[in-house]
């Protein structure tokens, strides 16, 4: 009887071996299959430029290169028009898309002031719906951790201003594949940001390149617009690379892609401004059997609108107290507008000596309040003696012989108490018409709307732009 029974084990394990082999097998094809099945919480990816002219885009009307990835994102998804950063620089904007405050609100309303050390963020608020929040590349605006709990991931440049901006999708991957939970993903790149020291600027032949109507056109401008649309390439290829990654994992039907283009680029009239080349940004958001296809909206939004919309897409109720709004009935077509007006505001220090500005556009009038107009703009990264940007020094140079030069130019350093203009008409911003009879009721209207915002944020205008205490 034992000789009987040790000749049969062999057999009962190898049977059992058998049984557990083809439930390995059958959990494997359902998870396959539940991968396949859209989920009631899609996964969200939003990948984010830095200091991008989103104007530059081909499928936001770019003549100067080509940005295949990011045009098939559009043909894909839906893109948005009317899209603002209500403060041009890298800190504020971001904290904004975090936590759904405006600058004032959140703390960060100076470049590198750090929030209120109290706040929650998309982190938290995704986090208890039950997702994973992760982040890789530029990681400004993640501290504290207690403000901003996001997993940090390796694979993309952490720091915007390396001359090296290489990466692998290798993290991103095993953070998505890896993920039991439905994620959302930021994924966030160091360009084009100074100082344009990636890509291949041999693409581009400086003579031939269409320059803003507001720049002064000088060879070394030329220059440097090459070296800066070399990084927009190198950007519109880490699009390209996360998407395919996307779909080699069968991951790029249930995921919401949104692109966004952060503030303006690090020009004179750019970056640190409240005119439309410094704050209207890009934002596409792409997801297939949600969003239509190749479809526009003139629907006015801003980044703080971007978390309330996340968590609306995951199935949370509101917040209370924030700033921005869900979007998601524009995106899923049952509406045409979102909100009536977008709002700006900027705080010169530590970038230079203050010098506040206000502003706010309801998608084709803007208005400008400067609010020390008084005093010169200055920004010392541009502008100061020795600066590694010579643009701005060439641009004085021309505009000592020319006439027109140097309209463009007083128009960076002085500017008048108020500034109105027709966006749709002039897109340049460069005819002001807050004197013109014709709008004078619109200017009042918008004034007011604007003062009212203003108060409402606790924002007391120019003593905002002081000195303050770092926290990061």
């Amino acid at each position: 009887m034992i000789r009987e029974r040790v000749r049969r084990k062999p057999a009962a394990v190898l049977l059992a071996l058998l049984v557990l082999v083809n439930a390995g097998c059958q959990t494997t094809k359902t998870e396959q299959a539940n991968a396949a099945k859209p989920s009631a919480q899609p996964n969200i990816v939003i990948i984010m430029a830095d200091d991008l002219a989103s104007s530059e885009l081909s499928c936001y009307g770019g003549k100067n290169l080509t940005t295949h990835h990011i045009d098939a994102l559009a043909k894909e998804g839906m893109q948005f028009n009317n899209m603002y950063a209500s403060e041009a620089m890298c800190v504020p904007i971001r904290a904004s898309l975090f936590t759904g405050l405006y600058p004032a609100k959140h703390g960060s309303y100076q470049n590198h002031k750090g929030v209120h050390e109290n706040l929650k963020s998309v982190g938290h608020y995704l986090g208890s719906a039950g997702y994973r929040v992760g982040l890789t590349g530029k990681d400004h605006s993640t501290k504290p951790a207690t403000v901003f709990p996001f997993e940090i991931i390796d694979g993309f440049e952490k720091n915007c201003v390396a001359k090296t901006a290489d990466y692998t999708v290798d993290g991103i991957r095993n953070f998505v594949t890896g993920s039991k939970k439905p994620f959302c993903l930021f994924v966030m790149s160091t360009n084009p940001h100074a100082p344009w020291t990636v890509g291949d600027p041999n693409e581009f032949d400086p003579e031939k390149l269409v320059l803003p109507a507001h720049w002064v056109d000088t060879k070394q401008t030329r220059q440097h617009f090459a070296r800066y649309l070399a990084e927009v390439r190198q950007l519109d290829n880490e699009v390209g690379d996360v998407m395919k990654m996307l779909k080699e994992i069968g991951q790029d039907k249930n995921t919401m892609v949104i692109f966004l283009g952060e503030q303006g680029p690090q020009f004179p009239g750019g970056k640190w401004n409240l005119w439309d080349h410094g704050v209207k940004s890009a934002m596409i958001v792409r997801h297939p059997g949600h969003v239509k296809p190749n479809t526009k909206t003139n629907a006015v939004t801003q980044y703080e609108d971007i978390t309330p919309t996340l968590v609306a897409l995951a199935g949370g109720q509101p917040v209370p107290g924030l700033d921005g709004t869900s979007f998601l009935p524009v995106i899923d077509g049952k509406s045409q507008k979102h909100r009536q007006y977008a709002y700006g505001i900027h705080n010169n220090i530590p970038e230079g000596p203050a010098y506040p500005i206000r502003a706010i556009t309801d998608g084709r009038y803007k208005l400008i309040l400067n609010l020390t107009p008084e005093a010169n703009y200055h920004i010392k990264y541009m502008m100061n003696p020795g600066a590694a940007n010579p643009t701005w020094r060439t641009w004085q140079e021309v505009a000592k012989q020319n006439p027109a030069a140097k309209v463009l130019t007083d128009r960076i350093v002085h500017r008048p108490a108020v500034e109105f203009y027709d966006t749709q008409q002039d897109p340049a911003e460069l005819k002001n018409l807050a004197k013109d009879p014709a709008h004078a009721e619109k200017v009042n209207t918008m004034t007011a709307a604007l003062r009212q915002w203003m108060q409402q944020q606790g924002d007391t205008g120019a003593d905002f732009d002081k000195e303050f205490a770092r926290h990061n």
